[in-house]
């Protein structure tokens, strides 16, 4: 089992910043990838970035490509560093980690809770 726990999220004026991490702890799992999705009312969860296992691979979304950096400093949390954020960056933001078990071989993917974002006009 693995749980991912996210903070770092908030209000914040158009322009500004935030600095969001999430954590993965857990046993019998290899990660593969951590990164992040988010959520606005009525819309589907769509993919912001990505990061492989070793920090070589890294994904975005184009609509926040020079605005937001993904990162990690082991192989079980990950940062994503939001700049220069727009009304329409407001969304629940979720961890995500794919990987597969070191037991049964089988692949998983878990979620965290989500942290609230707001950017206000």
């Amino acid at each position: 089992q693995v749980q991912l726990v996210e903070s770092g999220g908030g209000l914040v004026q158009a322009g500004g910043s935030l600095r969001l991490s999430c954590a993965a702890s857990g046993r019998a799992f290899t990660n593969y990838y951590m990164g992040w999705f988010r959520q606005a009312p009525g819309k589907e969860r769509e993919f912001v970035a990505a990061i492989n296992w070793s920090g070589v691979n890294i994904y975005y979304t184009d609509f926040v490509k020079g605005r937001f950096t993904i990162s990690r400093d082991n192989a079980n949390t990950v940062y994503l560093q939001m700049n220069s954020l727009k009304p329409e960056d407001t969304a629940v933001y979720y961890c995500n980690a794919g990987g597969r078990s070191t037991t049964s071989r089988s692949l998983m993917n878990y979620w965290g809770q989500g942290t609230q974002v707001t950017v206000s006009s």
